[in-house]
């Protein structure tokens, strides 16, 4: 094999003839299949090999002397790699049952005393390692994705917790603590906080948050932030007084806090790019009227506490981004995971492959003589291969006895077993 091709894949020829594991060796290592060549004499051999590297593709022979074939080794193959596949080689294909060559999994046949020559050799090869390819590449992509969300459920604590430690002001104690001290000042009985984020390539491209006087969210439907009377202070950039709501531009839009107001007071804060802060006070006590010396000094005030609002709101959007990208992954990872074939267990209760039926069908064919009843055989071989896999010995051996059972109630019912007793 020319060294810039990387061995991905192990073939094991399993054969007790010296000159027909040296041949096939030659026809593999010629083809420049990209794979590793082992050959082995006997079953011990084998599983030598096997102990030391994975086989990917066995191919064996039915007949290995010593009381040994190739499908007891296919067996004992398995428990090294649940994922082998086989090809036999063999001159006693009417030995091979249905049960033998399906439970196993055997996935080609090469018949000896057939048309077997370098060229179907090698393209009995090449089809399997069409098949083993991909569902290698699907199972290292389970196990990356298995040890990935292991690892990022690992460290997800650990990442809230940081978020808490690095959270130097979290944000409704920041928003809670900016109105205490304004509400003091100006006399303001009330107030709420809007913010408003906007991203052209995000849907929906604009988000608007509003938080009372304590810092908690409000669950209220928000009218449009442009047609507000904070979108009306962005676009200003100053404080808006509001001391007649009911007098104010028809223009605006009231939102449902602002409703049933006296006077209000908006002063919109610079935070980030692409972030509009807008703080709203309400309902001035005494003289009920909010002046510009209370919007200087919220406007003092407020540049105080914006570093303190885009503390905590960086830190709350950047955390969110994370744990939103952690969700991402975990659900891609479960899509990926589910797509993916399932285990070789499961792919072993898939129906064996045309080839090996085919096989199965001209044998069972030659010593019945009735087309009809190989397919019916192969069906019931079918269902008594997954029963088995799936429930275990004892579940085949209840229903070989369910079914002796029924053949003795027909033969009772149509007198047929009386007819055979007086023929003996």
């Amino acid at each position: 094999m020319p060294s810039a091709v990387v061995a991905t894949d192990t073939i094991l020829v399993v054969d007790d003839e010296e000159s027909v594991r040296k041949t096939f060796r030659e026809w593999l290592t010629s083809a420049d299949l990209g794979c590793q060549i082992l050959v082995a004499a006997d079953a011990e051999e084998a599983l030598t090999q096997a102990n030391k590297h994975s086989i990917d593709l066995a191919i064996l022979d039915w007949n290995l002397g010593a009381g040994h074939d190739g499908l007891r080794l296919l067996e004992d193959l398995y428990l090294f790699n649940p994922d082998v596949v086989a090809i036999l080689v063999t001159g006693y294909a009417h030995q091979a049952t249905p049960l033998d060559a399906m439970r196993m999994g055997v996935r080609d046949y090469l018949d000896k005393n057939q048309d077997l020559h370098r060229d179907s050799f090698l393209a009995a090869v090449r089809r399997q390692l069409e098949r083993i390819r991909p569902a290698k590449r699907e199972r290292r992509l389970q196990r990356s994705l298995v040890a990935f969300r292991e690892a990022v459920e690992k460290i997800l604590p650990l990442v809230r917790s940081a978020a808490a430690l690095h959270d130097p002001v979290p944000l409704p104690a920041a928003i809670r603590g900016l109105f205490q001290f304004l509400c003091r000042m100006t006399g303001a009985q009330g107030g709420v906080l809007l913010v408003r984020a906007y991203d052209a390539q995000r849907t929906p491209a604009e988000v608007c948050r509003a938080y009372d006087a304590q810092g908690q969210a409000l669950d209220v439907p928000l009218v449009p932030f442009a047609h507000s009377v904070a979108g009306t202070a962005v676009s200003m950039q100053e404080p808006c007084i509001l001391n007649d709501l009911d007098g104010a531009s028809a223009g605006l839009e009231w939102q449902p806090f602002e409703r049933d107001r006296q006077s209000l007071l908006a002063m919109p804060l610079a935070v980030a790019p692409g972030i509009h802060v807008v703080l709203e006070l309400f309902d001035k006590q005494g003289s009920g009227r909010f002046t510009p010396e209370d919007a200087r000094l919220v406007g003092s005030a407020a540049a105080l506490g914006a570093e303190m609002l885009r503390q905590a709101l960086a830190e709350r959007h950047t955390h969110g981004l994370l744990f939103e990208a952690v969700a991402a992954a975990l659900q891609a990872s479960d899509s990926v995971s589910e797509a993916l074939r399932g285990t070789a267990a499961e792919r072993q209760e898939e129906p064996p492959p045309e080839p090996v039926l085919d096989r199965l069908r001209a044998t069972l064919r030659t010593s019945t003589g009735q087309p009809h009843e190989a397919d019916v055989t192969l069906r019931l071989a079918e269902a008594v291969r997954v029963l088995a896999l799936r429930h275990g010995t004892p579940a085949v051996e209840h229903c070989i006895s369910l079914v002796e059972s029924l053949r003795r109630l027909l033969d009772t019912a149509t007198g047929e077993s009386g007819e055979r007793a007086h023929a003996d």
